[in-house]
């Protein structure tokens, strides 16, 4: 018959199809199963680390028994650094606690993690009543609050998070807003080198009545490497690097005139843009100093990536509509996860991308009743 496949010979084309489809199917199993047993072997085969990898701490750190981290709520009395926190490799941190906490979503399925039906993402900070803070896996996910004092305290106690939880190499990433300088409003402004508003590449603070500086260096490579991961055919934005000036505050330190008070002139702002936009700046923030000097001080690779909100060039107050800065507000998160995602599950898209693994407790989840 022409519709039987069978023949007296043994198995017919259609049958041999099959055949080699579930044995295909079957070695695609067995090769996820095999690598999933190999990461668990090269995890449990690893020593547990002595010490974290942070460089240049207070060497007064080993005499505080406990450590109460106040603003975070947390202290190494009450609670297990490295039981907790030791795993992390990734430190997000972003101005809005709301911001983070969609971020944390965002990640939780990227990395094919989720949560127990009877579980919540829980606020770990809370307790602390000042910031945010949010676990997912090895990421985590912080709210700084404005400005370079608010993130230097947050800054100082992650930094201390990680020296207590003995964690390895951790790279801390700032995902903000900023105003961009000649730059239109939806790009993604990735910092190449953090100065203040003097345009000198250093953090200034005053300890003990003197001046302190300290050097504003990001790490290059992590930069680049962001900057690859941006597809401008796919993409719906455009992404650049340049130069950040990092102000003291958002009015007359990034030269708007719609402040309480202003004694420059619109010739003058323009004047002053147009000059900083010739030396290769191409935003405002007001936090990325700070970030950049603490991580540099503590040998942890940083980069900072902002979302542009206004094109100072054009005008000074931000007038995009909620929807428009909603949307926005995704596009740096989406170059951040990109990254975590590559350096987690690397470029092999056979990994289990289809499985999702449930995020264990220690990832500051709370059980709803």
């Amino acid at each position: 018959m022409a519709g039987n496949c069978n023949t007296s010979a043994g198995a017919g084309p259609c049958e041999l199809n099959r055949d080699v489809c579930q044995l295909k199917e079957l070695v695609r199993s067995q090769g996820k199963q095999l690598g999933r047993l190999v990461r668990h072997m090269k995890m449990g085969c690893k020593k547990p680390p002595r010490e974290s990898t942070l460089k240049g701490l207070n060497p007064c750190l080993r005499c505080l028994q406990p450590d109460v981290l106040y603003h975070l709520g947390m202290d190494t009395g009450t609670m297990n650094f490295p039981k907790i926190f030791g795993d992390v490799r990734f430190v997000c941190m972003g101005g809005t606690p709301e911001r983070m906490e969609r971020f944390a979503h965002m990640i939780m399925k990227e990395l094919g993690l989720k949560l127990h039906p009877a579980t919540k993402l829980r606020n770990m900070a809370e307790d602390g009543h000042r910031f945010a803070l949010y676990k997912v896996g090895p990421v985590l996910c912080a709210s700084h609050g404005m400005g370079c004092p608010s993130i230097s305290i947050l800054l100082h106690e992650l930094l201390k998070m990680m020296h207590h939880a003995k964690c390895q190499d951790p790279v801390f990433i700032r995902i903000g807003t900023c105003g961009g300088i000649g730059i239109e409003p939806g790009t993604v402004a990735i910092t190449s080198e953090a100065l203040d508003g003097m345009l000198h590449p250093y953090h200034e603070t005053i300890v003990q009545g003197k001046v302190v500086q300290h050097c504003s260096k990001l790490d290059q490579c992590l930069t680049q490497e962001l900057l690859s991961l941006a597809n401008p055919c796919e993409d719906e934005f455009d992404t650049v690097v340049g130069k950040t000036v990092c102000t003291n505050d958002f009015y007359e330190g990034q030269t708007r005139l719609d402040g309480a008070f202003c004694d420059y002139t619109n010739p003058s702002k323009n004047a002053y843009l147009q000059g900083l936009q010739g030396q290769g700046v191409i935003n405002f923030d007001m936090e990325s100093t700070a970030f950049a000097a603490l991580t540099s001080r503590a040998g942890v690779r940083s980069a900072v990536v902002s979302i542009t909100i206004i094109n100072r060039m054009e005008g000074d107050q931000v007038l995009a509509s909620p929807e428009s800065l909603s949307e926005w507000e995704k596009r740096p998160q989406e170059l951040v996860a990109r990254y975590i995602r590559k350096a987690m599950l690397g470029q092999d898209e056979d990994s289990d991308t289809d499985e999702q693994e449930d995020v264990p407790p220690c990832a500051g989840a709370d059980i709803e009743n």
